[in-house]
């Protein structure tokens, strides 16, 4: 099994892989930020490096979903923080849209991307975390990262809507959508109970 876990930046993806990955005895692929030599710029200049870092995010996770795919043939199972299609989707769209890329480097983009998403197998089951702008700012504050400061609040708004968009019309498989604006599932078991018993309902009928 597969499971995806996407959402916005600071919707509680990384905490939330750590913990599944921990309750079913699987594999966890975290999203690598710390080691991402285009970040900080990016976020301080964003049309001068925004192409630079979606080449460089989707390079390494196409990487990463062809590890996956060896661990499944295998039998084991894969918690991923983040997938290919965002990627694509939400955040070179948005950056296009938003006119921080430029359309000769968004098709370049497509192109390459447009490739690689031939040879991935979609996850078993997509889960996006959904939250609204305060509880992400809250918890980018929260983390307190560097690089994350000059994030602009229309720039994670840009992103909701993205993700709303692509979300309603996800058919690559199953989907599980999680409103987490109330849900504290580091301190509260029972908030980390009540999504676990959704997956295995919406995987495997159980409840």
């Amino acid at each position: 099994m597969h499971i995806a876990i996407v959402g916005n930046i600071g919707a509680g993806k990384t905490t939330l892989a750590n913990k599944l990955a921990h309750h079913f005895n699987w594999e966890v692929f975290l999203e690598d930020v710390d080691h991402n030599p285009y970040l900080k710029d990016f976020y301080d200049d964003m049309p001068r490096w925004a192409f630079h870092l979606q080449v460089y995010f989707l390079n390494s996770r196409f990487r990463q979903t062809q590890r996956i795919k060896e661990l499944q043939n295998t039998g084991k199972g894969v918690i991923q923080d983040r997938t290919i299609y965002e990627d694509a989707h939400i955040f070179a769209a948005n950056l296009h849209d938003s006119t921080l890329m430029s359309e000769r480097d968004y098709q370049n983009y497509l192109s390459l991307f447009n490739s690689m998403i031939e040879m991935v197998r979609p996850p078993d089951l997509l889960l996006y975390l959904r939250a609204d702008l305060p509880r992400l700012i809250h918890q980018i504050q929260k983390r307190n990262r560097d690089y994350e400061n000059s994030i602009k609040i229309e720039y994670l708004q840009n992103l909701n809507q993205h993700y709303e968009k692509w979300i309603s019309g996800y058919k690559h498989g199953k989907l599980l959508i999680v409103d987490v604006n109330n849900l504290d599932y580091v301190q509260n078991p029972e908030d980390l109970g009540t999504i676990i018993e959704r997956i295995n309902g919406t995987l495997f009928g159980l409840f």
